[in-house]
């Protein structure tokens, strides 16, 4: 072996000497020339703002970037929150290093990246990112077993499973609890393995939708079974003997929502009609929420029934593999019910049939609007009848409308004949009340119910049109007074009742046309009705009385204040307000200048 090396080097060094005197050039060192710049550093993961889901108190990452340098890199320190994690300064290739550095102590909170490159000329580059560890997430309602927040990815945060994106699903750069929310793309969804859903007799669903009315029909939510005698066919998929089908179609322009549920052997139809009509045009978040028990499944919108069918048996899970989100597919597509485009917030799933205060109570806490100290109802009838404080729609009776035009926001409420609105008096009581509207009058009919929480008249039970039991509650309405429009407050103290009719001082004048702003307050001591924030009459009273007192009505005295026809007010009604607290007048008038 020595001999053969002594060989090779003679050999070599022969033919470094031809090629020299052959006009082959030896090799020469190159100047590499100034070292013009600092190096570049091109941050990967984690950037700033990013936002690590896990369940774990202490997660673990990899920190990936690349440096580059014209001449050569030197050293590369890495450090979170100041606090170096690791040094480099041996690299194969010195003009660009990929790097991949493991750091497995990233504890809940903010925290700081840092990564500083240096070259040989002692030029250094720093790049920062501050991403955060969100805490574990800890379901705020019992039996919840999904939960999604879209607002950076698709996680579900009980399982800490990403779903799976089908096509191109994005983000809305808008939410109804938050900053995001799920944005639909054509052909485009979510899946989810149902594994960890704990499927028994009773499932519950809720969410926030903004619908978008193209393509006129889609599912939204579905879990069911494969539909093996069409196995070969993905866009005709149709068994519905197992699961559910949650899902959206046109109707007249609206889009009307629908529940189908399989049982085994056949399945079972929640169709509300007109009820569950959602108007697209109005660009609104709306609530959905549907159930399924042993023996009934039910569909909700802003927290209101509107359809609830019998089970003749309870769903069955049979193939009941995969939860698809906003859309049919795969499962579900026979009827063309595939990717919806709309956009959805705050998905929850439960293995319990909730009930409807549950549900309310679900929208109350994922609401974004904050209630004011005492405040109970708050509704701003911008195109809707909902209460913002708990998220629930107004009972609607009639066919009132919105008036398109407001003392502030979008639209205000317009009255009709024979139409009202109510909302339960649940959480609205207290020793004290007030409310506070903007309010513009139409003198036709010349006297009308505005607010009214009173107890029914049992001794007239048998006629709607003479209730008139003012011994509980209260009474706010208005009549005609000279061509003015008086309004007057009656309140019951359980035994006998007090008016608070402040006379002139309390009259409007209706040809005017203008918003004028109502108040009244009821402490258990004074009752006090104000117009745009002075007092037009104030009352001693011995304290309210709520017995019998479940229902708000809003517009009219009916069903509990008709005996004198104080019924459906035709007027416009805007930022109705109630708290369970006395207002003062400066508290008063400062809503009213809000």
């Amino acid at each position: 072996m020595k001999t053969f090396k002594n060989k090779f080097i003679v050999l070599l060094s022969l033919l470094l000497v031809y090629s020299c005197d052959n006009g082959i050039d030896p090799i020469t060192e190159v100047d590499p020339g100034a070292d013009a710049s600092a190096p570049q550093i091109n941050l990967k993961y984690p950037t700033d703002g990013t936002k690590i889901k896990v369940n774990e108190p202490i997660a673990s990452i990899n920190i990936e970037f690349e440096v580059t340098d014209d001449i050569e890199v030197a050293n590369i320190d890495v450090l979170i929150d100041n606090n170096q994690v690791a040094t480099m300064n041996d690299f194969k290739d010195y003009r660009r290093v990929l790097a991949d550095v493991p750091f497995n102590n990233v504890t809940t909170g903010v925290h700081e990246l840092k990564i500083v490159a240096t070259d040989l000329g002692g030029q250094t580059t720093t790049v920062t990112a501050n991403f955060e560890k969100e805490p574990p997430y800890v379901p705020i309602f019992a039996n919840e077993v999904l939960y999604m927040d879209f607002e950076s990815d698709y996680t579900e945060f009980i399982s800490v499973t990403k779903a799976t994106a089908v096509g191109n699903p994005g983000f809305a750069g808008e939410g109804l609890a938050s900053n995001n929310a799920y944005a639909g793309a054509e052909d485009s969804y979510l899946t989810l393995p149902t594994s960890t859903l704990q499927l028994g007799t009773e499932l519950s669903a809720v969410f926030w939708h903004k619908v978008n009315a193209s393509p006129d029909r889609a599912g939204v939510l579905v879990i069911g079974p494969p539909d093996v005698d069409n196995a070969n066919y993905p866009d005709v998929q149709n068994n519905r003997k197992n699961g559910f089908r949650f899902f959206r179609e046109n109707a007249g322009g609206n889009q009307r929502f629908k529940l189908n549920v399989g049982r085994g052997d056949g399945d079972t139809w929640v169709d509300g009609g007109a009820a569950a009509d959602v108007d697209p045009a109005k660009g609104e978040w709306v609530n959905m929420a549907f159930t399924i028990s042993a023996t009934e499944a039910r569909v909700y919108i802003n927290g209101v029934l509107v359809r609830e069918s019998a089970l003749s048996s309870p769903v069955d899970w049979t193939g009941c593999d995969v939860l698809s989100i906003m859309s049919g597919a795969p499962r579900f597509t026979g009827w063309n019910h595939k990717s919806d485009q709309s956009f959805m917030d705050e998905l929850r799933l439960f293995n319990v049939a909730l009930s409807q205060s549950e549900i309310q109570n679900i929208i109350g806490v994922t609401n974004p609007y904050t209630p004011a100290d005492g405040e109970t109802v708050y509704m701003p009838f911008d195109g809707d009848n909902k209460n913002w404080v708990t998220g629930a729609a107004a009972t609607i009776v009639g066919t009132p409308g919105f008036a398109g035009e407001s003392r502030k926001g979008a639209d205000a409420y317009a009255g009709a004949t024979d139409s009202y609105l109510s909302v339960p008096t649940t959480g609205l009581l207290g020793e004290s009340f007030s409310a506070t509207m903007w309010y513009k009058v139409n003198a036709t009919p010349d006297r009308a119910g505005v607010l009214v929480i009173g107890p029914e008249d049992t001794e007239n039970a048998g006629y709607p049109d003479t209730q008139n039991n003012r011994k509980s509650g209260f009474r706010f309405f208005r009549e005609n007074a000279s061509g003015m429009q008086r309004f007057k407050l009656n309140v019951g103290n359980g035994t006998a009742d007090t008016w608070v009719d402040g006379g002139t001082a309390a009259d409007v004048d209706p040809a005017t046309g203008e918003w004028v702003h109502l108040a009244f307050t009821i402490s258990p001591t004074k009752a006090i009705v104000y117009i745009n924030g002075e007092v037009a009459k104030e009352s001693d009273i011995t304290g309210v009385d709520w017995t019998g007192c479940d229902v708000m009505s809003i517009m009219s005295g009916a069903p509990r204040f008709t005996g004198w026809n104080h019924k459906s007010d035709l007027s416009f009604l805007d930022e109705l307000h109630t708290y369970n607290k006395a207002l003062t007048q400066s508290e008063i008038q400062a809503i009213m200048a809000d």
